[in-house]
């Protein structure tokens, strides 16, 4: 009897997924994100914690791959996150559209460890110019 080479397992990692989930009808009435915005992430095994609030604390360290994206609650409704501005010592994150779409997405490499590093999303919600940025911030914590 003949046994199948084992396969090897990929090294590669894959990126720690943070998702806002937005009520854009909410949001644009109030003009803010305040009690609009719904944070999670795929790390909450490693320790991730605030899911379902707009401080979301993603558990990541020194070169972890970040992924942000948004989805509408409404399934008619447009979002879309517009910046993450978060200290370029630690992560530059890097605007990016999924092929043959025009759904964006933001990722970028984390630089060092976060001990509790802050940052702040800005969404482009339905026809509305200017971006709507985050009340409050979610954070990386290593």
């Amino acid at each position: 009897m003949t046994t199948k080479p084992r396969q090897r397992e990929s090294t590669a990692k894959r990126p720690i997924s943070i998702t806002a989930v937005v009520d854009c009808v909410g949001a644009l009435a109030a003009g803010n994100m305040r009690g609009h915005l719904y944070m999670y992430d795929t790390n909450k095994a490693a320790g991730s914690a605030g899911f379902g609030t707009e401080q979301l604390r993603t558990r990541a360290k020194k070169g972890d791959q970040l992924l942000w994206n948004a989805l509408a609650l409404e399934c008619e409704a447009y979002v879309a996150i517009d910046d993450v501005v978060i200290d370029s010592d630690i992560c530059e994150p890097e605007r990016k559209v999924y092929p043959g779409t025009d759904v964006t997405y933001w990722i970028g490499t984390l630089k060092k460890d976060a001990a509790d590093v802050s940052y702040q999303l800005k969404f482009k919600l339905g026809t509305r110019d200017e971006p709507i940025a985050t009340t409050l911030s979610s954070s990386l914590v290593g």
